[in-house]
């Protein structure tokens, strides 16, 4: 009996903590650590909270940030996974997040790529806003570059909910008293000055926050509040906006809805390829297929000024995802295999190969020939094994098809294919086909085709077949009535 009230809790917790994480220091009750789910070895962040070395006072501010952050879900605030609570620490594990004070500092985007980055975090950060001041009916109270995460795929994740609280809960003092000092320099004006208190509205102290954090995006960390009055590095679209948000008037700062509805409009500052992709992207379940068939014709056009953070770990699954359970079909491919090429070689043969086999096994015309015209893409990841027992045998159906299309782009698909063909599959079967083709097809273009490609293959026949079948195959082709094949 005694053993159950005296064991280790924390062997109930399934993370392990790791090295810490710079970026909070003193304006957070927490600090910042990695962490590994036990067994599956999974990255995720791990909070802590010292209860030894922390007063009373913070220990509750901790406790109730945790009973918030377990309740509330949201795709912009962070995501809580399991929480533990000891003697000496309480252990909180979220999703994989870095600080985006850190984030921001380590960052080597630039250009264009740098700008949307930046565009799609606020943009997120606003509408975590609008849940929690419009649905929620509450305030964060803590808006700045310390709350804020980004994830591995560059999605801003909205924590710090030290000082939350439901409107009407503050009684007569609606801006909470932050105790870590450090925080101070984001506390709105009306703090110091009673009379506006009357003019706050239910979001006024947040959009505050958000304004310090807008600047801070694009300045770094803010030292004094009159530095919010320099907007030199702010965007000329966004400066509007951005003195709206730090007005000394609260009732003069917009509601985080409203702003977003305005900055969506056509100019506005969200109104930008990436935020159209991943917005149209979470809302995929409910398009039609000829609005996915057109987003994902597009798409390959649009990734290239796209972060490669959001694309691997955001756009690339989602795409993955539409692939298998939706009916996204052949458009998927060329966006599909350009952000293959970003991955690493184990991680594109567990993603894209087996897409890649499922394809080949289908019997859509357009799928098939996408594919075909495509191989160049992704032929160097495939392993010889999987060519030959998966790929090939679907591939030599093209051969025979009625189709005189899906048969050349067949024939030329074999130049891609014949380094990794095994003795039998290119040294009998395809010389067979060939054969066939150059002799018997009806398409001059066809029996050409062949011939080239016969001779593009040549050094990978077997010695004791290549001189036989080049020969016979060459003068076969000085008889054929076509033209360009007797040139061939």
């Amino acid at each position: 009996m005694w053993s159950f009230f005296s064991r280790d809790p924390t062997k109930d917790f399934a993370y392990e903590v790791g090295e810490p994480v710079r970026g909070l220091e003193d304006r957070s009750v927490w600090t910042l650590h990695k962490g590994k789910k036990r067994g599956t070895q999974d990255e995720v962040s791990i909070f802590l909270f010292d209860v030894q070395k922390n007063s009373e006072t913070l220990f509750d501010i901790a406790k109730a940030s945790l009973k918030k952050l377990k309740t509330m879900r949201h795709p912009s605030l962070l995501h809580y996974l399991d929480s533990c609570e000891t003697e000496k620490f309480l252990y909180v594990a979220t999703e994989y997040v870095e600080p985006l004070a850190t984030h921001i500092e380590d960052m080597k985007l630039e250009g264009q790529q740098r700008e949307l980055f930046l565009a799609w975090g606020i943009f997120q950060i606003t509408r975590a806003l609008s849940f929690l001041n419009n649905d929620g009916n509450m305030r964060h109270n803590n808006v700045c570059l310390y709350s804020v995460f980004v994830t591995l795929a560059g999605e801003w994740k909205l924590g710090g909910f030290e000082f939350l609280a439901s409107q009407g809960q503050d009684g007569s003092n609606p801006i909470p008293l932050k105790i870590l000092p450090a925080l101070e320099i984001y506390d709105p004006p009306e703090k110091k000055d009673p009379s506006k208190l009357k003019s706050m509205t239910k979001c006024s102290t947040d959009m505050w926050g958000l304004g310090c954090l807008i600047w801070e995006a694009f300045n770094g960390p803010l030292k004094t509040q009159p530095a919010l009055k320099t907007v030199d590095h702010i965007p000329k679209q966004l400066c509007t906006l951005y003195c709206e948000l730090v007005s000394a008037n609260p009732a003069s700062r917009p509601n985080p809805a409203d702003i977003i509805t305005r900055c969506r409009k056509i100019g506005g500052y969200f109104k930008n390829d990436l935020i159209d992709t991943m917005l149209f992207l979470e809302e995929i379940q409910i398009k039609d297929k000829v609005e996915k068939g057109k987003f994902f014709s597009t798409l390959s056009s649009y990734l290239d000024n796209f972060p490669e953070s959001v694309c691997v770990h955001k756009i690339l699954p989602q795409l993955l995802t539409a692939f298998h359970y939706g009916d996204a079909g052949s458009f998927v491919l060329g966006p599909m295999f350009k952000l293959g090429k970003l991955l690493e070689d184990a991680d594109y043969q567990k993603q894209i190969v087996p897409c890649v086999v499922k394809l080949f096994a289908s019997n859509d015309r357009t799928t098939r020939s996408r594919l075909l015209q495509q191989l160049d893409q992704f032929i160097m990841h495939l392993q010889n094994s999987t060519v030959n027992d998966q790929i090939f045998p679907q591939v030599v159906h093209g051969f025979l098809d009625t189709n005189p299309i899906i048969r050349e782009q067949t024939v030329k698909s074999i130049v891609h294919l014949a380094p990794k063909l095994n003795y039998n599959n290119l040294n009998v079967e395809v010389l067979r086909h060939f054969a066939r083709l150059q002799s018997k097809d009806d398409q001059g273009g066809i029996r050409t085709n062949t011939t080239v490609c016969l001779g593009k293959i040549a050094s990978h026949l077997h010695p004791q077949i290549r001189q036989k079948v080049l020969v016979s195959a060459f003068v076969r082709a000085t008889r054929d009535p076509f033209p360009p094949a007797r040139q061939a």
